[in-house]
């Protein structure tokens, strides 16, 4: 059972991995190719290829994402696994399935924001299934080993460069596009994994600890975690409540705290993700 429950899983990481770089692929075909927008990467990079030297973007992306992946297990060992070699293969596949699919739009604002957006979508699926489609991240893993700098800097540095070559190559006006198509990306991937909602989680320091304690147990009806606090002036013993509450609790939350403890200190703050009873399942 146990074995089969794994196939399962690896089964619906696969699954999501081939659906995610299908949704790359045609959001690249139908908005970022035609309109020249280009997003970075080594997507970027065929889409400056096809416009200098006629090479259709799937064998651009061929040639680069294989031979990075080869350098990838030599210089950083086995870690990235089949899933990342599957999806070095498949994304320029979809990629040369899909390029003759006729462009939504012509304007290539919309094409970098909805562009933008189908990228995101599908690296934020991939990324569920635990996967990856290669490219240059591998190589700003590379540089990031061997040189020193950060992981986040090293995908900015490349990225830029693509974007930067896009600006000469084709016009400012596309490289600007482009820089908002690659935010919306990074948005939409986060709204991906994430989620549309968020909870909050809230830090309580009040005198009438027992009170507030049983407030939030027994009238909002959630469970909290009692810390150990030490007032820094003071030097005195301070427990620190912590409860995550939903975004429609905070007010009964502030309410019920106040009520009972005018003179409370609340810290309020974004929690993107929770899982356990009362949230979201683990999965």
């Amino acid at each position: 059972a146990v074995r089969q429950g794994g196939f399962r899983q690896r089964a619906a990481e696969y699954g999501l991995l081939v659906a995610g770089s299908f949704l790359i692929a045609a959001s690249f075909n139908v908005f970022l190719n035609p309109n020249q927008v280009v997003s970075g990467g080594v997507a970027g990079i065929s889409i400056i290829a096809h416009h200098l030297f006629g090479i259709e973007p799937a064998v651009t992306q061929w040639l680069l994402n294989i031979p990075l992946f080869a350098a990838g297990l030599w210089l950083l060992g086995g870690r990235f696994g089949l899933k990342t070699a599957v999806g070095s293969v498949v994304l320029p596949l979809f990629v040369l399935l899909t390029r003759n699919w006729p462009p939504v739009t012509d304007n290539p604002l919309l094409a970098g924001i909805f562009g933008g957006i189908g990228i995101g979508a599908g690296l934020g699926v991939v990324f569920r299934g635990k996967g990856s489609t290669g490219g240059l991240d591998l190589l700003a893993q590379i540089i990031h080993k061997y040189t020193g700098l950060s992981l986040g800097v090293a995908v900015a540095v490349l990225d830029g460069t693509v974007i930067t070559a896009a600006g000469l190559v084709f016009s400012l006006e596309k490289a600007l596009y482009a820089l908002i198509g690659l935010f919306v990306t990074s948005k939409t991937i986060d709204i991906v994994q994430l989620g549309f909602s968020f909870s909050k989680v809230a830090f309580i320091i009040t005198k009438e600890t027992e009170a507030v304690s049983r407030a939030i147990l027994y009238d909002l009806d959630r469970g909290l975690t009692m810390l150990d606090g030490t007032g820094g002036y003071t030097g005195d013993a301070r427990p620190v409540l912590m409860v995550v509450v939903s975004q429609k609790e905070v007010s009964r939350l502030k309410a019920a705290v106040r009520t009972i403890d005018p003179h409370a200190f609340i810290v309020l703050s974004n929690a993107h993700e929770v899982l356990g009873e009362g949230f979201k399942v683990s999965p």
